[in-house]
């Protein structure tokens, strides 16, 4: 991440629709003064980033919504915290007849997706 107070209100507004939290900021002694944050449903952080320059090319990371209402939550909560649109809540048979999902690009132009691979009556 180029920015880290950005890629960190991000990140908490957007994944927080999907029930994640900042759950850990590792202490800079222990990584060469960059900035290190963990994120996760709690107990524990599955999602890491930290600072530096972005990859390239860009990332694509897709998080599992319960339903698609979820779906639309993080879309709504990732646009808001200036995400840019990469594909709006809807429906992709392409990929398969129940694939649910919205793509938003990060701060750093990574593509960052939520999906829900129920049908919409569950």
């Amino acid at each position: 991440m180029s920015n880290p107070q950005k890629s960190l209100e991000f990140y908490k507004k957007a994944l927080g629709a999907l029930g994640y939290q900042l759950m850990t900021e590792v202490p800079k002694e222990f990584t060469g003064g960059k900035v290190v944050a963990g994120f996760g449903v709690p107990p524990k952080p599955d999602f890491w980033i930290s600072e530096g320059t972005p990859n390239h090319p860009h990332v694509h990371v897709a998080f599992q919504a319960q339903n698609r209402k979820m779906v639309d939550e993080f879309y709504k909560a990732a646009m808001a915290a200036g995400g840019r649109d990469n594909g709006a809540p809807g429906p992709r048979p392409h990929y398969h007849k129940d694939y649910y999902g919205a793509f938003v690009l990060d701060p750093d132009g990574h593509n960052i997706e939520a999906v829900c691979h129920s049908p919409e009556n569950k």
